[in-house]
């Protein structure tokens, strides 16, 4: 919605000539408010997306982390059962 505001004023010289004075104002039209509001949305979105990125990062090296422990336990169950085999044959 556009506002217009026409102001006319009217003087007089001694030539009898008059004299017209058109004052226009004309708004943004929202425009920039718009604008403002896109580029908010962006910054909410992108910081979303990298909060959830770190959180997924750390997700996986929890993953990987409980993997190494476990693979590490059965190291050692391997490396006890291979002891206690080597220590049949010998007697």
């Amino acid at each position: 919605m556009s506002d217009e505001r026409v102001t006319e004023t009217e003087t007089h010289t001694n030539d009898g000539n008059g004299h017209t004075t058109v004052i226009e104002r004309r708004s943004g039209g929202g425009g920039g408010l718009l604008i403002g509001l896109a580029v908010l949305i962006l910054v909410v979105v992108g910081a979303f997306f990298l909060l959830n990125q770190s959180k997924n990062d750390n997700m996986k090296t929890d993953a990987v982390v409980g993997a190494a422990k476990s693979v590490s336990g059965a190291a050692d169950q391997v490396g006890d059962t291979a002891k206690k085999a080597g220590d049949a044959v010998q007697n």
